[in-house]
């Protein structure tokens, strides 16, 4: 697997891979309305992809634990991550693969239905493959949470004692108390941005926000905030990271991934939290100027 190393601990990334078809638009249209598209591709992604090949950039070991299912959609996804030598200890399910319809807006602007399938459903015999022992963090997003089997996520990382570092998304009020509750348990560093974390919280501001929500998990918040950069509250210091401006914003799909990957992979090398959410602000401003969630030149 790219990046793997007997020498330090892998970072595990638990999720979806999917195909992101991308589809560009002046503007989104309105019910009843009829329009053209710019252009249309078809490229690998889902949060779980998008995370793990940032932290590859930065040459960290990982594992990508991601199901991919049957279909033209899982057919797509598995040869693309065999293409870059991928493999996943998931075994195959029955079910197809789904995908993810990304309209890109000229602005840059992104905005996605998704049509989820296996990529998101694990089964709990799946993880007796994993040695939590070879694991620094756990990457978990709250899409997986969100769906039906996302207490079986839940119950390896209670059991497993990985450090979780959970980015729940912005359908962060779409997953089940409970389940929220028991990740908070575990003191996960949760990653999200000012809308999520403002709206959750039920605050008018980041820094509110960013206590009200270190006094649930007892662990430190990272919040990125668009061209204003990314800010993290400890439980003492509210610190605040400056963006590096892209050169030009062609898309914005997966820098909010991208941004999370890079944070992981600088925590993986110890380096101290302002370090990195500068050197993912960075990587966040790179995506940003591309096509698409990924980079394709290491750090």
């Amino acid at each position: 697997m790219p990046g793997n190393s007997s020498e330090k601990k892998e970072i595990l990334v638990i999720g979806s891979t999917v195909a992101d078809i991308i589809i560009n638009v002046n503007v989104l249209p309105t019910t009843a309305q009829d329009i053209h598209v710019k252009s249309q591709t078809t490229s690998l992604g889902g949060c779980a992809y998008n995370v793990s090949a940032m932290i590859d950039l930065f040459g960290v070991p990982y594992t990508l634990f991601s199901p991919v299912g049957k279909g033209m959609y899982g057919d797509f996804v598995r040869k693309e991550l065999d293409a870059r030598g991928i493999i996943s200890p998931v075994p195959t399910p029955d079910n197809e693969n789904g995908c993810c319809y990304c309209f890109v807006e000229e602005s840059g602007e992104r905005t996605f239905i998704s049509y989820h399938g296996a990529e998101y459903l694990f089964e709990k015999e799946w993880f007796d493959v994993l040695n939590p022992d070879r694991f620094s963090y756990a990457y978990i997003c709250g899409l997986e949470i969100e769906d039906k089997t996302g207490d079986v996520i839940v119950d390896f990382l209670e059991k497993s004692k990985i450090k979780p570092v959970f980015a729940p998304g912005p359908r962060i009020d779409k997953i089940d108390k409970n389940l929220m509750e028991r990740i908070f348990a575990l003191h996960p560093i949760v990653h999200l941005n000012e809308d999520e974390v403002t709206r959750y919280t039920e605050t008018a501001d980041i820094e509110s926000a960013s206590m009200a929500l270190f006094d649930m998990t007892g662990e430190t918040v990272i919040v990125t905030t668009g061209e204003k950069g990314s800010c993290y509250y400890d439980g003492k210091d509210f610190v605040s990271v400056a963006a590096v401006k892209p050169g030009r914003i062609v898309d914005t799909i997966g820098a909010g991934d991208g941004h999370c990957g890079a944070v992981l992979a600088c925590l993986s090398k110890d380096l101290r939290l302002d370090e990195a959410l500068a050197k993912a602000n960075e990587a966040a401003s790179r995506i940003v100027s591309v096509k698409g969630a990924v980079l394709s030149s290491r750090q």
